[in-house]
Parts: C-alpha cells; sequence; structure tokens
C-alpha cells in the first residue's frame, strides 16, 4: 500500500440493519450498499459500500444480537493505516490508549480496535491488497469528491493531548485554527500537504471523546431534505464553512451519527 502511515484507509458502519442502511445512504448520499454479504467476510454479514464512480466507500457489518448484547451500537468507525500493527498497539498502550479488540487476522488484513487517551476509538490495519494490485492507494478519503468521506472531526476532552497523541503515532500535523468563541478553537490537522480534518473540544452534551466522519454530498439541501424523508433526524442544520461549502450532521434511522459537506445548488 502506498498511502501514507496514518491515513484514513477504511470507513465501516456498525448498523443493526443493513438493508435500512442501504435505503438510506442510497438516497442520502448516492451510494450503492451490496444486498448481500461479501464472499470474503467468512461467515460475517459484512458488505461493500460501492460510488457511482465503481470504488468503493467502505464497508456495512450487520451487528448480530450477541454484538448488541455486549453493547455495540450502530456507528460509523475509521481505519488508520499502519505497517506495523501489532507495534502501534504496544506504543498506544505505553501511552494510555486502551484495546478494544485485540490484533486480528482477516482476509483482508491485520486490524485491532483501540481508543486514544481520552476515549476516542478507532481501528488500526495493516490490509492485504488484492493480488496484483500490491501498489493500490486507498481512495476513501477525498478532499474535495462526494461520495467520499472528506473531513474527519474528533471531539476530545484535552485537544492539546490529542493532538499530541496522533502526531506522535500517526505522523500528522497540526496547523491553523477556527474561533469558535466560548467552544474554543477548531484546529486543522494534516497529514503531510494534505488537510484531513480538524480537533475540538467537547461540545455541550457529548458525553466522551469521539470521531465524527463527514461524507461528500452533490448538494447540502438535497441530502438534507433526502434524511427527514426517510427516516433520519437532522442533529444541526447546514452550516457555510470557510469555501463556501455547507456541512451538516444526522443521525440514521439505526442511530449512528454522521456528518455531510457539500455545496448549495
Amino acid at each position: 500500500m502506498t498511502n501514507p502511515k496514518g491515513s484514513f484507509i477504511w470507513y465501516e458502519l456498525m448498523t443493526s440493519d443493513p438493508d435500512g442502511a442501504a435505503r438510506f445512504y442510497g438516497a442520502v448520499v448516492g451510494w450503492t450498499i451490496a444486498a448481500h454479504s461479501d464472499p470474503a467476510a467468512s461467515g460475517v454479514d459484512y458488505r461493500m459500500i460501492a460510488r457511482a464512480d465503481g470504488g468503493n466507500a467502505g464497508g456495512v457489518l450487520a451487528l448480530g444480537a450477541d454484538m448488541l448484547a455486549g453493547g455495540a451500537r450502530p456507528a460509523w468507525m475509521g481505519y488508520l493505516y499502519t505497517p506495523d500493527v501489532d507495534g502501534t498497539i504496544a506504543a498506544i498502550t505505553a501511552d494510555g490508549g486502551a484495546v478494544h479488540m485485540p490484533a486480528t487476522d482477516l482476509p483482508v488484513g491485520r486490524i485491532a480496535m483501540l481508543s486514544d487517551p481520552q476515549g476516542a476509538v478507532f481501528y488500526v490495519m495493516n490490509p492485504i491488497p488484492p493480488a496484483g494490485m500490491e501498489d493500490m492507494d486507498s481512495d476513501v478519503f477525498s478532499v474535495t469528491e462526494a461520495q467520499h468521506v472528506r473531513w474527519n472531526e474528533l471531539m476530545t476532552s484535552d485537544p492539546d493531548a490529542a493532538i499530541a497523541f496522533y502526531r506522535k503515532h500517526f505522523g500528522w500535523g497540526q496547523e491553523g485554527a477556527f474561533d469558535m468563541g466560548d467552544m474554543g478553537a477548531y484546529r486543522f490537522l494534516q497529514l503531510g500537504e494534505v488537510g484531513i480534518g480538524a480537533v475540538m473540544g467537547l461540545m455541550p452534551g457529548v458525553p466522551a471523546a469521539m470521531w465524527s466522519y463527514y461524507i461528500g454530498v452533490d448538494d447540502i439541501d438535497r441530502a438534507a431534505a433526502a434524511i427527514t424523508a426517510n427516516g433520519g433526524t437532522i442533529t444541526n442544520e447546514p452550516m457555510e464553512i470557510p469555501g463556501g461549502e455547507f456541512a451538516m450532521n444526522g443521525v440514521d434511522p439505526q442511530g449512528a451519527a454522521f456528518g455531510l459537506v457539500g455545496p448549495r445548488r
């Protein structure tokens, strides 16, 4: 894989109703979520999310009864690339992070679920590219394109500590900020020369650190209307952001929170 360490290389929707999620995100984003599990999923109900351009936007994991009984809930998860999953786990736990799923080998690569010292959860992964495509890039994240995740936002109880953590373990930079008044600074994150997201303090009503992922759409008002028309809930109405586009937040019918970003047509 040619993506640099620390890249977001996959996004995953954990949901109690994959068919319902397929209808919802099809209407809101334009994705096609497979009707059946991927053959490589080894008995787990795991479905690919297809973009209109033929690429993959991520995957959908069906939460079974045992997962729900164990406390799993619908949510979006991000995967960070590391060439050394075990070494990354050791370094992160030594710095106060936690392991929620130990290193596991799958047909698609080695993964683990971790959290940073403030409690925000993410996966790390060293993928196994398909045969003959060893030099392929992951393109699930894009700064500009619809049907890709375009922004990764961390809300945390300690932005300074979080920035230092991700800089140390994943090579991220932090330059620039937007003043949000009483809510503090919205501090931009970079991987190399690419702006990948931002870090901010916890918003009122948010009890713990969490990642939010903003999916690109072709028209923010069309997408907002589709959210409510298809059983979702808008939690933050479209708001203009630097550059002239608009961002918003919502919750899908199964309870997974997400963000959207795109132009107003």
